[in-house]
């Protein structure tokens, strides 16, 4: 087992925060589960860990926006910690809720902490969506998908809002999306239900321009079982242990 250790960030209404820490145990990685509240109360601190990751649910409830008061508890309360954490290069990654988190804060698209450039929307459904999706691996540098390009990942989606939206012209390149939801064909697919929230350009998952950064909408942790129908999301988090132990 990697000695590198991933914080697992969750707060009230985190529901995949266990399930998480399990998948990427099961890739050889050591994790540590660490309280929103802790984090801001001093108990634990961003320095301590080599990387992070901001799992599924609702937290917060998603009062106010999905995602949106975890984000301002860590732009208000932990800029100084998430600004050091993420100058350090230490991997981030946003699953779900997680993604809706690293948008609402600004660090996804950017890494521009408090200036949020990216947004996402309501499914175009207006429903919400739970089922199994494909992904295709795009090119793009991403220390997360390191030897996944062109692959198909198939995992199930969770989630009402996932519909990408970038706010700027500062926003990155089609080539930063990792992930296109994609077709039985392997094409990239704005067909519902392929495409479950209908996300312009099939974006499921965005990198920034360090690849170290990483927010996806479906759930690699509830692919890491060999009893899973598949076992795709554990290819994620093995490359996550791969690149710690560099």
């Amino acid at each position: 087992m990697s000695q590198a250790k991933t914080a697992i960030l969750y707060a009230p209404g985190t529901n995949c925060h266990e399930e998480t820490a399990a998948a990427i145990e099961l890739a050889g990685g050591s994790t540590e589960l660490v309280l929103l509240k802790d984090l801001i109360d001093g108990h634990n601190r961003l320095d301590d860990y080599q990387a992070a990751v901001i799992p599924g649910g609702f937290s917060y409830g998603d009062h106010l926006g999905a995602g949106r008061i975890f984000a301002t508890m860590l732009i208000a309360r932990l800029r100084d910690q998430l600004v050091r954490f993420l100058d350090a290069k230490k991997p981030l990654l946003g699953i779900c809720n997680g993604f809706q988190v690293l948008t609402e804060a600004g660090i996804l698209p950017g890494r521009s902490p408090g200036e949020r450039n990216m947004s996402l929307l309501e499914n175009q459904s207006a429903r919400f969506e739970d089922r199994k999706v494909r992904m295709i691996v795009s090119s793009e540098k991403c220390a997360w998908t390191e030897g996944l390009a062109g692959q198909t990942l198939e995992m199930p989606c969770a989630h009402g809002e996932g519909r990408t939206l970038f706010c700027s012209t500062s926003s990155p390149s089609p080539q930063r999306a990792v992930f296109h939801y994609g077709d039985e064909k392997g094409r990239p697919t704005m067909e519902y239900p392929s495409n479950p929230n209908g996300s312009p350009g099939a974006v499921a998952g965005v990198t920034d321009e360090t690849g170290l950064i990483l927010g996806l909408m479906p759930h690699p942790e509830r692919t890491s079982l060999p009893t899973q129908y598949s076992q795709d999301g554990l290819k994620i988090f093995k490359n996550l242990v791969r690149w710690l132990e560099q």
